[in-house]
């Protein structure tokens, strides 16, 4: 049998040589201390083979996976064509609609109401110095009458001072003619046929008319639904040209030449002013083509602010009518002259010698202007 030997882990103190304990700190001799050995093992790396690495951008990534994509749709898309799986849509026709016709409603003519005037207050006017009626009526297109009615002053305004006030009234308008719808048989034929309106003058007689343009005297009457032959200043007449008599005898008489259009008037402008320095005035129209002989143009000249109503009516074959001096105002204060021209024709003369002249076209548009006299001189004592 062998003895058993018992072994323990001993360590030698380098410094004196004792033999210590394996797990001994210190060296019991001479004090040593001893610090513990950390066995370190190093521990081989291993080193694999590294694989290759490729590098590409986000754009790049997305373009590629983009166009893998299309490729493999369009694989798929052939494999399954092949195999009869896919068949193309056929073209479906569509058809077209049938147009259909609406009839179109007629259309109702609503009548259009005529417009109302609703009257306008009178102006106030104040009187300046030298103001007359008639000048205040001329400026407000009104008749001198109106303005005495409105004021309860004599048919002439009697006098007027300075600083009164009086009331002038607003011209009338004139409603336009509203539009007319598509005319009637009838009525188209009435309408083609030639007529003309004609301004009775204050010398007119409903024979004299009826001679001027070939009509008789029943006709007037008849068409323009009058009960007796008396006819008034200012009134229109009209006269179916289509109404004519015939020519009687062997030897027509020349058809006397349709009525003249209004003369056109050129000198003094419509509201001019003259002083007391002129003293005439030349009045001047255009003339009208055509005019034969016995024919004339008849002057009318009348005084509006005149209290008697001067009217002065002449006939001269020229176109320019010198107003003579007496017709001039005698006060300094300014009148309103009127004056317009019209064509005549002499059909004859009278008893007493004198020529019988009548209209042979329509008067033109009157025009005034204002004349003030230099007013009467008082002889010294």
């Amino acid at each position: 049998m062998n003895p058993e030997k018992n072994v323990s882990s001993t360590k030698v103190c380098p410094t004196c040589g004792t033999r210590l304990s394996e797990n001994a700190t210190r060296c019991l001799v001479c004090g040593r201390t001893f610090t513990d050995k950390t066995s370190s093992t190093s521990t081989k790396r291993i080193h694999s083979q590294r694989l290759p690495e490729i590098t590409i951008s986000l754009p790049g990534a997305l373009g590629l996976m983009l166009i893998t994509l299309t490729i493999g749709a369009g694989i798929i898309f052939l494999i399954l064509r092949g195999t009869g799986q896919v068949t193309p849509p056929a073209p479906t026709a569509t058809a077209s609609p049938s147009p259909t016709f609406e009839q179109s409603p007629t259309p109702t003519i609503t009548p259009t109401p005529l417009p109302t005037s609703t009257p306008e207050p009178p102006v106030e006017y104040t009187i300046k110095e030298n103001d007359t009626c008639g000048l205040i009526a001329w400026l407000y297109e009104v008749s001198v009458r109106s303005i005495a009615e409105l004021n309860n002053l004599p048919p002439d305004c009697g006098v007027l001072s300075v600083g009164q006030t009086i009331l002038v009234p607003r011209p009338t308008p004139t409603p336009s003619p509203m539009p007319t719808s598509t005319l009637s048989v009838a009525d188209a034929t009435e309408s083609a046929r030639q007529k003309i309106n004609y301004t009775v003058g204050e010398n007119d007689t409903l024979s004299g008319i009826a001679a001027n343009y070939g009509v008789s005297v029943e006709t007037l009457k008849t068409y323009n639904g009058l009960t007796s032959n008396n006819i008034y200043s200012g009134q229109i007449i009209t006269i179916p040209l289509w109404e004519r008599l015939p020519t009687q005898g062997p030897t027509p008489t020349p058809t006397l030449p349709p009525p003249y259009p209004p003369t056109n008037l050129l000198l003094p402008a419509d509201g001019a002013i003259f002083t007391g320095a002129n003293d005439t005035i030349t009045l001047q129209w255009a003339a009208i083509g055509g005019m034969l002989e016995g024919e004339a143009y008849a002057v009318t000249i009348e005084d509006l602010t005149d209290s008697e109503g001067r009217k002065l009516v002449d006939y001269t074959t020229d176109t320019k009518y010198i107003l003579p001096t007496s017709f001039r105002p005698a006060e300094t204060t300014p009148h309103i002259i009127r004056w317009w021209v019209q064509p005549v024709r002499q059909e004859g003369t009278s008893e007493e010698g004198d020529q019988v002249w009548v209209p042979a076209g329509t008067a033109c548009t009157p025009r005034v202007f204002a004349w003030a006299g230099i007013g009467e001189v008082t002889p010294e004592p």
